[in-house]
């Protein structure tokens, strides 16, 4: 059986019974088949896996964002007792942010590109949230997925930044069979977008260099944030029927023909 931890208080005493640091993998809840995949890789390689359920709000720029976000506790309960996981967190958020968010991490390179050019304040919330959890759990190991690649990059850095004990496992984007990376925004998607999207994938793919899956992006009707090429991946982030999308590839490992040549 799961053991449900509310408090800080009974994920310390949780944390204290254990012989060796637990497996991790935070989440936001509404956890899907890419979430799925990490806990089934952290269960394969830990003897106790914690999965922590938190809406972090710090993390959002917009409200209406925040919003939409899928809250589907029970149904995220449900799936984590099929799995077989050792605990689940599901703090408040007075718990984790007692000071209203006075003390955060801030990064001031990498998280002010991208992503954090177009979410300002983004990955301070995430940066000082995931320093949080870590705190509490002190795991082992923490699995990300590859499809938030300058997520990944960031905890990376704030692990070497603060001598964290903890190892940063990197997990494959899992995609739908048409490409599409799995994400919880996904469900806000019209059956005609839905279709759409997948061209996401096969346009990064095809395209000869960033500029080309730009154009190509655009003239499929997303609204494009931005498209580049750096550190041997393709990264970029798209507008689809009011819902973002962001997604990434491998440069030397590029699909020339869309999903069938997966990552």
């Amino acid at each position: 059986m799961t053991r449900r931890l509310e408090t800080i208080a009974e994920l310390r005493s949780w944390r204290q019974g254990l012989p060796a640091g637990p497996g991790f993998v935070p989440t936001l809840g509404g956890l899907h088949a890419g979430h799925q995949s990490l806990i089934r890789r952290s269960l394969d390689e830990n003897e106790h896996t914690v999965v922590s359920l938190f809406l972090n709000p710090t993390q959002f720029d917009r409200a209406d964002d925040l919003a939409a976000y899928p809250a589907v506790l029970a149904d995220d309960l449900a799936v984590l007792e099929r799995l077989g996981v050792a605990a689940v967190f599901v703090p408040s958020q007075d718990a984790l942010y007692p000071d209203g968010f006075a003390y955060r991490v801030v990064e001031t390179r990498l998280a002010r590109e991208l992503e954090g050019a177009h979410r300002p304040g983004h990955f301070e919330g995430v940066l000082s949230v995931v320093l949080k959890l870590f705190e509490l759990v002190r795991p082992r190991r923490a699995y990300f997925g590859e499809k938030d690649w300058q997520q990944l990059e960031l905890i990376r850095g704030m692990v070497e930044a603060f001598f964290l004990p903890v190892e940063i496992v990197p997990c494959a984007t899992v995609r739908d069979p048409d490409g599409l990376a799995l994400s919880s925004r996904n469900r806000r998607l019209t059956p005609t977008a839905r279709e759409q999207a997948a061209e996401l994938y096969r346009i990064l793919g095809r395209a000869g260099s960033a500029d080309q899956a730009r154009e190509a992006l655009g003239a499929a009707g997303f609204a494009v944030d931005y498209v580049v090429d750096r550190d041997q991946r393709r990264l970029a982030a798209v507008v689809l029927d009011g819902v973002r999308l962001i997604d990434n590839i491998p440069l030397k490992a590029r699909p020339p023909g869309g999903p069938e040549n997966p990552e």
